[in-house]
């Protein structure tokens, strides 16, 4: 979906098709680099990670075996508390293994840190973090993120895999939801 389709649900438009398809490759290189003859495991998040997952693993040319967590984060409305529970756990086992844990946003980074946390905790030979978006004046902890995409204002955003209400997933670009539509 183009975002001119629901202009009137938008803000703004933050970052293009074109601006996030070409950070993705930028961060692509920057892997294939880090990573050059290793095996490494991408590990998604669901569903949010679904877009820059799926365009980040077609980017890269090396091979790689991919891997889906969902996890679910207690808070009110839309915050989070920072107390997580898995709803679909890995199928891959994390030992000796290189993981790259695969984003689509950071916002106060308490799930995230928890996620880290855990899969440390798997025998893996390193876990590391690439986020296509990190709003800096949402964290609440420090969250090392190796492969970022960009740092964003903390605003209400949506598209690229990033839903209000379970809409908008499917937006090719990212924007800023219009508050008359959350509030």
């Amino acid at each position: 979906m183009e975002s001119h389709n629901i202009a009137g649900d938008l803000e703004e438009v933050l970052l293009t098709e074109e601006q996030i398809q070409g950070r993705l490759a930028e961060l692509a290189r920057q892997i294939e680099a880090d990573y050059a003859g290793e095996n490494v495991l991408l590990v998604g998040v669901l569903k949010g990670a679904v877009m820059v997952m799926a365009d980040l693993a077609r980017e890269l040319n090396m091979q790689v075996t991919m891997d889906w967590m969902a996890v679910s984060s207690y808070g009110s409305g839309t915050t989070s508390s920072g107390v997580v529970r898995i709803l679909k756990d890995l199928d891959s086992d994390l030992t000796g293994r290189k993981v790259l844990i695969v984003e689509d946003i950071i916002d106060s980074g308490l799930t995230l840190s928890w996620l880290i946390s855990n899969l440390k905790s798997r025998g893996p030979e390193s876990v590391e973090i690439c986020a296509l978006l990190r709003k800096p004046e949402a964290a609440r902890v420090d969250i090392d993120v190796k492969y970022l995409g960009f740092d964003i204002p903390n605003k209400f955003v949506v598209g690229y895999g990033l839903d209000y209400n379970e809409q908008y997933r499917n937006m090719r670009s990212v924007g800023i939801l219009a508050p008359h539509i959350y509030s």
